[in-house]
């Protein structure tokens, strides 16, 4: 091997140069953003004085700002001020008021559901009670944006709302006091049959991890030996939260996920430390087309170490890092500064040069899987334009195009008729629990979501009043045109073809939005979940999950 020498002359030129080129282009560099800052304070000096309208120099400012990130790539993004405010609560995990989801329902406030644990369910409101004032002011064809200012407060301010329940003759009145209200990132949890724990994530938020460890200790305690993690449309959020979660899961050592950026101090390491409580928990994971980004770090961490199953469609591949930098005006921008990788070395990210952010965002979920088992990936294999990586065991998967799951299971798009109905169904059942709300609570207790979901059925009555509510409606379908089989043309007749098409899912989403209004997310998801083929596939699948973590 050979070195080669330099003297101390030598070095010192060297280093001597290095130097002077290295200001020089910082020189040249700085010189060209203040010339190209110049080029564009004098087109809009130009814009604004003598373009032919008035012109609001602000919003130009921001279209600018939009247009320039939108070169760069998809998730590259400008946030205004009001966004931005909406966007820190939804990540931060809470803000301050009364507690209430709602509804406009025929221009009234309509509680869905008010949150656990929050002022108004303390109180007493109800899913389904309708806010008539608020602070003796009639609250009727009131806007959203009015509804959260009159409602949202700070903390340990009053608010007085008069009621209208179903079954109460007179206006219920609940003087409130607001406090913070939290917006939890998982939607619920609870336990099935032989010891099987169910959780759903919508976000992975700042207390993201904190939601999770909580559910899962009480789900121990209450006997769980198996865990399905649902994190199906689940679009992502802190890579810090993912990684906390998938920890809990590997052993010590394991690399979780890293990141890559054109600066070194993009660069991230994620390792497991090995005091993860649930190593030896049977594990699967739900996916679908609209998980992304740290769902997605989550699944591909479990599946590049064969710690458990992936299970549902191939996500949606999203494996830039954004930071956010807050600018002076109280908006803020999202720029990609790395690439985050899988254990196996996978870059999932889907590709995005040349398209516009509509067709990226419709191709997510376009690829033409065959359901079934898909253990050794061999689908993925026949795709030559991917790369390929191995897992622990030397499972091949292949980067470039999301995670795909370890058994395809795909979801039949909704029918027209079905997902219009379903856009109305809230005030379906609005004007269903109005009549049979009172009686049902008195039957069910609110920890008997359980019995509610075994001992409920929707009948020919309860469907026949949801098809008429739709008819008085105006709700009508036209023949789908690539329907070849030349049947009837008649709207009632599609109608009825697409409705029986669908039957088993609409009776599932009628029964768990009744169970919503009963019991919350918990009812809602246990009585969706019996027609969730998904979900039912999962609850076969974990004798194969302890084989692929050889977990006894």
């Amino acid at each position: 091997m050979f070195r080669k020498q330099f003297s101390l002359a030598s070095v010192f030129i060297l280093l001597f140069f290095g130097v002077f080129l290295g200001a020089q282009i910082r020189l040249v560099s700085e010189d060209n953003i203040y010339e190209q800052l110049n080029k564009f304070k004098d087109v809009l000096s130009y814009t604004q004085k003598y373009y032919v309208d008035e012109t609001n120099v602000p919003k130009l400012v921001e279209s600018a700002i939009e247009g320039l990130l939108k070169t760069l790539d998809p998730h590259s993004v400008y946030i205004d001020p009001k966004q931005l405010v909406k966007v820190q609560e939804d990540f931060k995990g809470s803000f301050e008021g009364i507690g209430i989801e709602f509804n406009l329902l025929h221009d009234t406030i309509t509680v869905v559901s008010p949150i656990f644990g929050g002022p108004s369910e303390k109180v007493g409101i109800l899913a389904g009670d309708k806010i008539v004032k608020i602070d003796g002011v009639n609250a009727t064809k009131i806007t959203n944006d009015d509804v959260q200012k009159k409602l949202r407060g700070e903390k340990g301010t009053k608010v007085v709302v008069d009621v209208i329940r179903a079954g109460v003759k007179d206006l219920l009145q609940f003087t409130i006091l607001r406090d913070k209200i939290p917006l939890y990132s998982v939607d619920t949890y609870f336990l099935l049959d032989e010891g099987v724990g169910y959780m759903s994530i919508n976000r992975f938020a700042s207390n993201t991890y904190q939601e999770f460890m909580n559910g899962l200790h009480e789900l121990r305690g209450k006997g769980m030996q198996k865990l399905i993690l649902d994190l199906r449309g689940n679009p992502g959020g802190y890579l810090e939260q993912s990684f906390r979660m998938a920890n809990e899961f590997l052993n010590k050592g394991e690399r979780i996920v890293y990141t890559k950026g054109r600066r070194a101090e993009s660069d991230e390491n994620y390792v497991a430390n090995g005091a993860g409580e649930f190593q030896d928990v049977p594990l699967i994971i739900l996916v679908t087309r609209s998980s992304a980004s740290a769902s997605e770090i989550v699944a591909g961490a479990v599946q590049d170490h064969d710690r458990g199953l992936i299970v549902g469609e191939t996500t949606f591949g999203k494996g830039l890092v954004q930071r956010q930098f807050d600018l002076a005006d109280g908006s803020a921008i999202r720029l990609t500064t790395a690439r985050y990788y899988t254990p196996s070395g996978r870059i999932i990210q889907r590709a995005y040069d040349g398209k516009s952010d509509e067709d990226y965002y419709k191709s997510a979920g376009q690829k033409d899987e065959a359901a079934g088992d898909n253990i050794g990936h061999t689908e993925e294999l026949a795709d030559t334009s991917r790369p390929k990586f191995k897992t622990d065991a030397g499972r091949t998967v292949l980067g470039g195009g999301g995670v795909t799951p370890d058994y395809i299971v795909k979801v039949d798009n909704l029918t027209e008729y079905t997902a219009k109905m379903r856009a109305r169904l809230f005030e379906f059942i609005s004007g269903y629990m109005d009549k049979n709300g009172p009686a049902m609570r008195k039957k069910y207790t609110k920890d008997e979501s359980e019995r509610f979901v075994r001992e409920f059925s929707v009948d020919a009555e309860l469907l026949a009043a949801f098809t008429e509510f739709g008819e008085s409606k105006g709700i009508t379908v036209k023949k789908d045109p690539n329907d070849k089989s030349g049947g009837p043309d008649d709207p009632k007749a599609i109608m009825k073809a697409q409705f029986a098409k669908d039957l088993d899912y609409i009776k599932a989403l009628i029964k768990a939005q009744i169970a919503r209004s009963l019991f919350g997310n918990e009812g809602f998801f246990r009585a969706l979940l019996t027609a969730d083929a998904q979900f039912q596939k999962a609850l076969m699948l974990f004798p194969e999950a302890r084989k692929i973590a050889g977990i006894k």
